[in-house]
């Protein structure tokens, strides 16, 4: 693998949407080349010298490790700005933080609340800006999902995954990347907690020309039903704490467990972007059983990113 394998040089990564079916594919590839060369304890240098600036409205385990290493084992360096850290924090707009840092780094990486606030830092930045999370979109994780189940299953297209949960940023990414590569992606959520409409529909596009089915419904067995990976994610995300007891409640019908994997196929994998809460949104016999990646799926969050980073800051 060269660091040119696919360039993305002048380009944000906001949502999965900003890329091409192939541009998505050949991160994927490029991912698992990386891997390889890991692995084999090779040296991989292709952002020696790079600088990637890591802006953390909110916290993370697997975002902000998995960020650091990589740049680390492409050679180069992350620093990471927690929000007490930046002038941001104590009145200085998001314009005026992306052209400060713009000066000073390679790319950034923001992990916030807004996906409005990433907007605006990347229509203001000179370098790359990568979405490590917002309430609307979680791109990067969906890359490693992508990622895995591809590694698990030796191609994509045709394939189908059903997401079990809320309707939330997992969700909307899931659907928007399945959309691209022609998976299939049915969205099982309880009424009220359904993704929002608008990225349903230009996921739906999307699907048009890939060939696959972006659906919505309130039957968690409908979304099994034959897929060949069953998704799920809390059913509580952080900002939303102060509704944990009626959510409860509404998902208590959506727990990922043996029987609903049973709806799937008889291979079907299981994915989770973590962290989990066992008893909740999965049974501890699925996510500890044979059928769960999630571990190999939080450890491919370091070779996708790795693979992004390259295409997007490398010479």
């Amino acid at each position: 693998m060269t660091a040119t394998s696919v360039s993305l040089k002048g380009k944000h990564l906001l949502t999965l949407a900003d890329l091409t079916k192939d541009e998505i594919m050949q991160i994927i590839l490029d991912a698992i080349k990386l891997k390889e060369l890991q692995k084999k304890g090779e040296t991989h240098h292709y952002l020696k010298g790079k600088t990637l600036a890591m802006i953390f409205e909110k916290l993370s385990t697997r975002t902000r490790v998995s960020f650091e290493t990589g740049m680390f084992q492409l050679g180069g360096h992350a620093l990471f700005l927690g929000k007490d850290d930046l002038q941001m924090g104590r009145g200085e707009t998001v314009e005026d933080t992306a052209k400060v840092l713009s000066r000073f780094v390679d790319g950034i990486m923001i992990r916030a609340y807004s996906h409005e606030s990433v907007v605006q830092l990347a229509n203001n930045s000179d370098v790359p800006v990568i979405n490590g999370l917002t309430d609307d979109y979680h791109p990067c994780q969906v890359l490693a999902d992508l990622m895995t189940l591809y590694e698990a299953k030796g191609n994509l297209e045709g394939k189908k995954l059903a997401y079990v949960g809320d309707g939330n940023n997992m969700a909307h990414s899931l659907m928007i990347g399945c959309a691209k590569l022609g998976v299939s992606c049915s969205i099982a959520a309880p009424k009220g907690y359904e993704p929002k409409q608008a990225i349903v529909e230009r996921a739906q596009e999307f699907a048009k020309e890939s060939g696959a089915v972006i659906e919505v419904t309130n039957d968690p067995k409908v979304a099994a039903n034959g897929a060949d990976a069953v998704y799920t994610d809390v059913w509580t995300s952080m900002g939303w704490e102060a509704e944990q007891e009626e959510r409860l409640k509404a998902f208590a019908d959506f727990q990922v467990n043996s029987e609903l994997m049973a709806e799937a196929d008889s291979e079907a994998v299981f994915l989770h972007c973590l962290p989990a809460h066992r008893g909740e949104e999965v049974s501890a016999e699925v996510i500890d059983g044979p059928q769960s990646l999630v571990f190999d799926e939080a450890e491919n969050r370091l070779h996708a990113q790795k693979a992004l980073m390259v295409a997007l800051m490398a010479d």
